[in-house]
């Protein structure tokens, strides 16, 4: 959900890229609570992060706590976030769509901050 609004909100503004420590699927009920309010993310996908070179990212998003996974070399970049969102696995549909809401909020911060930068 996250690079559904960062490649629609910061489009001509920001490139992006999504991974994971490991290659992952989109889950159908996130495609599901983007197509609600008109974003399609079905063709995206979470590449392993070993397919990345940290050096080539000014910032980076960790998402549900995940940064203390991540190798060092990718918490010292520029700007750094692990934002600590509920995981909506398993749970209702409500949950999906206030998670979406709250990355939707979380990304619009954030490309605001990097478009005011020097």
């Amino acid at each position: 959900m996250a690079e559904g609004f960062a490649r629609n909100l910061g489009k001509d503004k920001i490139a992006v890229s999504s991974s994971g420590l490991e290659a992952s699927r989109v889950h159908p009920t996130a495609i599901e609570v983007m197509s609600e309010i008109g974003i399609d993310i079905g063709a995206q996908t979470s590449d392993p992060l070993g397919n990345f070179k940290a050096d080539d990212y000014d910032t980076v998003i960790s998402l549900c706590g995940c940064g203390v996974n991540l190798p060092p070399e990718w918490v010292t970049r520029e700007v750094f976030e692990d934002w600590q969102l509920d995981d909506p696995d398993g749970q209702p549909l409500e949950t999906f769509r206030r998670v979406r809401d709250e990355i939707r909020e979380r990304v619009d911060r954030m490309i605001s901050s990097i478009s005011t930068e020097p």
